[in-house]
């Protein structure tokens, strides 16, 4: 019998994760995305077309495609913009304008998903957390709300919440994955604009609470300028908890990371996430996990796959 498994998050993170363990033989995977992002192409066809944030959704397809094919390698291609015109396609996706065609045309955003996951042979099914269309706040700790996803790690300053300030409803598919979800994943992205933006609604946070499934949170390697400064492994788990989001353990990143990776990232204003506590009240995963390619330090799907693959047989 499959093995289900629930990785919930957003961005190039949860991307990682899904390539990582779609090549896992008996697993059902079901990927809840955020569709709290109102930058770049897919903030401009949001707006215009009143629809649900789509590009999060785009990435995680093309990882989950059975195979890098022509389809899923122009699905993630962007026209050129040239004049920053807001009124053609320059800057965007084509993934996002098949999308935003797909939901027009059948009246769903749910089933223009469910199309293109046909075209692309998605091994899994991709869930947006709602189909609402919705504007993510943060609270920060001096008391200043900032609105929109994009502007919240532009603020410069500490974010101490984020919400949502009128009521946002789950889509059933999402609820139902993680009622009868083996094992969910959260992460590796963001925390304040990519894992919680799901796990804040409602009715996802208490499907999570009372899930049988074990829970594991994949912690950044490196913290995020305006977002997670400074941030340790505590500080990342810490946020987590205090927006109600439940968890067994913390898989975090056993490599050293190359002098001359650290360096170029302490220029952009970003460091390595470590553990600052040798007790904690969650349990901790340490494993060879990045991959320093090109300087750059990112988590590897082939690494991550084989992670799952364990803590499956668990």
């Amino acid at each position: 019998m499959s093995k289900k498994i629930v990785v919930i998050g957003g961005g190039h993170g949860q991307s990682a994760i899904c390539r990582g363990i779609k090549n896992i033989d008996d697993v059902d995977i079901t990927a809840i995305v955020t569709v709290a992002d109102d930058g770049g192409s897919t903030g401009r066809l949001r707006k215009k077309f009143h629809i649900p944030a789509m590009g999060d959704i785009r990435n995680v397809m093309i990882s989950l495609a059975e195979s890098e094919s022509l389809m899923s390698n122009l699905m993630d291609y962007r026209f050129d913009d040239e004049d920053g015109s807001e009124e053609d396609v320059a800057g965007h996706n084509l993934g996002n304008l098949v999308l935003t065609a797909l939901t027009q045309q059948t009246g769903s955003f749910m089933q223009a998903i469910q199309e293109v996951e046909k075209i692309l042979k998605v091994k899994g099914t991709i869930v947006p957390a709602t189909t609402q269309v919705i504007t993510l706040f943060a609270r920060m700790e001096d008391g200043v709300i900032v609105k929109g996803e994009a502007n919240i790690p532009e603020s410069g300053n500490r974010i101490q919440e984020v919400f949502y300030e009128v009521p946002v409803k789950a889509t059933p598919e999402a609820i139902k994955a993680i009622t009868e979800a083996d094992l969910i994943l959260y992460g590796i992205g963001s925390v304040y604009t990519s894992i919680l933006p799901n796990t804040i609604i409602p009715e996802i946070k208490h499907a999570l609470t009372v899930a049988k499934a074990k829970k594991y949170y994949l912690c950044n390697a490196m913290t995020q300028p305006g977002e997670t400064d400074n941030y340790s492994v505590e500080d990342h788990v810490n946020a987590l908890i205090r927006h109600g989001c439940d968890l067994d353990s913390v898989i975090v990143a056993s490599d050293r990371i190359p002098t001359e990776c650290v360096v170029k990232y302490n220029r952009q204003g970003s460091i390595p996430v470590v553990l600052k506590q040798e007790n904690h009240s969650y349990g901790i995963i340490s494993a060879s996990l990045l991959d320093f390619s090109h300087n750059l330090v990112r988590h590897d799907s082939n690494k991550i796959g084989e992670l799952v693959k364990s803590l499956l047989k668990e």
